[in-house]
């Protein structure tokens, strides 16, 4: 599992280092003005789509119900159980996307309802999300290809794929001059990028004889069984996209900046999230599917604790950065061009209000694992509704005196109840236990988060007389220090605290 698990966590890295080279290109060029707020609104709508019909619901769904018919009832039963999902899939799909085109005055209406004292930033959204739009039913197939791949055992296209979305944004954004805005450019760039991971997926699927094709439609018992799983699925992804809808929603009613503050910080939580957590998740779910089919429950338990403490390992270090030192982080990552050093200062103080919710970001797809394993989506929906209905009250509460860091705490919080509540279900379902080595191990992991974040503000302090005499290049400096200093301090914290033989436990259980 540990191959599999750097495989995606590798090409995931991949994708979020080329996004930040995206990122910085969007910064400059766009900066956090109307053009960029229009652009970030014609990006999330099919992004939420796409969490909610796609990589969130879908995998949750297929993976398990794929995996069971594939072992009971061999490659062929696999195969035209997925052709039947894929033809649904496309038809769906397509309706969906020609009523988006059709209602999108209406829909920019509901999801940036600020925009319409701005008659033209209004009619940019629109026309925006119109050519982004196509995207979701692309990257919907895409999701498909992944998860049969992913059964296979094979991970890789499917991690690389979103490094493409991140290649074709630069592109485009670098000819920007030849399109109406630089909007105009980077939405392009994003449907640009749906076909060349969709091509990528399909040709991978081709050469291992699983590639899904149409079929006459039939609601056996295998698709019945999948429904059965994928309803309460989307309505547990569709509860948490509300709550970012929530987010977009309000948002467009705050200052200019507000959107695009959200936007960038979220980049930099996502980092973790994608390249730790849903990595993690993702190599976890067909293992413990395969585990739970043959009656290995004990053994279920033992790779979720270590995907725990594997998802712990590598995310202390960020949670402790983004809480400690996120201003340096974002002046060094995007304050340049038109975006200046007061909008780095607001998206700093964003980062940090994410990042109180970053360990239950990491770790919901792993826990929530014993779950889709055992095709109960349902368990999970109630302890994410539950949370998100907290978190839309906060937004409402704090958004007044916090604006769009009050939208990222709440966000935060939320993440927390949720959590907590999928590991209540599971220890009472006796789905989840954790002995005493996984508690010494949590104790240790919150000590080095400690320290960690104690040498990062220390040297934060010590670092800003000395930079202060550079020419240049002062925040990028400073920040490579940080991470040094961070580095070799919390790999002292770890070895110090665990010793190398739990690590090589870890390693090779």
């Amino acid at each position: 599992m540990l191959g599999r698990i750097f495989t995606v966590g590798g090409y995931t890295l991949l994708s979020r280092l080329t996004g930040f080279a995206r990122d910085i290109m969007l910064a400059a060029i766009l900066g956090a003005g109307p053009v960029a707020d229009a652009f970030f609104v014609a990006l999330r709508l099919p992004n939420h789509f796409r969490a909610i019909f796609a990589e969130g619901a879908f995998n949750a769904a297929f993976v398990p119900s794929y995996t069971q018919v594939r072992e009971r009832g061999g490659p062929d039963a696999a195969s035209l159980f997925a052709d039947r999902i894929f033809t649904l899939l496309f038809a769906t799909q397509l309706v969906l996307l020609a009523l988006a085109w059709l209602f999108m005055p209406q829909a920019i209406s509901i999801l940036a309802p600020g925009f319409s004292d701005d008659p033209a930033q209004r009619e940019l959204a629109i026309s925006l999300t119109r050519i982004t739009f196509p995207y979701l039913l692309l990257i919907t197939l895409v999701t498909l290809y992944g998860g049969i791949l992913n059964v296979m055992h094979r991970f890789a296209s499917a991690a690389a794929a979103s490094i493409f979305l991140n290649l074709a944004m630069m592109m485009t954004l670098a000819l920007a001059a030849f399109f109406p805005t630089a909007g105009h450019a980077a939405a392009w760039g994003v449907l640009i990028s749906g076909f060349m991971q969709y091509f990528l997926l399909a040709g991978d699927a081709a050469r291992t004889g699983v590639l899904p094709k149409f079929t006459p439609l039939k609601l056996d018992d295998d698709v019945r069984s999948f429904f059965r799983t994928l309803i309460p699925a989307t309505l547990g992804s569709m509860g948490t996209q509300v709550a970012l809808f929530a987010d977009t929603i309000i948002a467009t009613f705050l200052a200019s900046g507000a959107l695009s503050a959200l936007y960038y910080a979220d980049r930099l939580n996502q980092l973790p999230i994608g390249v730790i957590g849903i990595a993690i998740g993702t190599v976890l779910l067909p293992e413990m599917s395969r585990r739970i089919t043959a009656g290995d429950h004990e053994g279920a338990m033992a790779s979720q604790r270590r995907a725990f403490e594997f998802t712990l390992l590598f995310s202390i270090p960020f949670v402790a950065a983004f809480l400690t030192v996120p201003d340096e982080i974002m002046r060094a990552m995007f304050a340049r061009g038109a975006f200046s050093k007061a909008d780095a200062a607001e998206a700093g103080a964003t980062l940090a209000a994410y990042a109180v919710g970053l360990v239950p970001f990491v770790l919901i797809r792993s826990a929530v694992a014993t779950f889709y394993a055992r095709k109960d989506t349902a368990t999970p929906v109630k302890a994410a509704l539950i949370g998100i209905g907290v978190n839309v009250l906060l937004k409402l509460a704090l958004v007044g005196s916090l604006a769009q860091i009050g939208l990222a705490l709440a966000t935060a919080v939320g993440q927390w109840i949720n959590l907590l509540l999928v590991i209540l279900f599971a220890v009472r379902r006796d789905f989840l236990e954790f002995d005493s080595s996984f508690r010494s191990a949590l104790f240790k992991f919150v000590v080095a988060g400690i320290v960690l974040a104690a040498a990062l503000w220390g040297t934060s302090h010590v670092a800003a007389d000395w930079i202060s005499h550079l020419p240049s290049f002062r925040s990028e400096v400073k920040l490579m220090l940080l991470i040094l200093v961070g580095t070799l301090v919390y790999a002292a914290s770890i070895v110090g605290m665990f010793g190398m033989r739990w690590l090589r436990t870890l390693v090779r259980p």
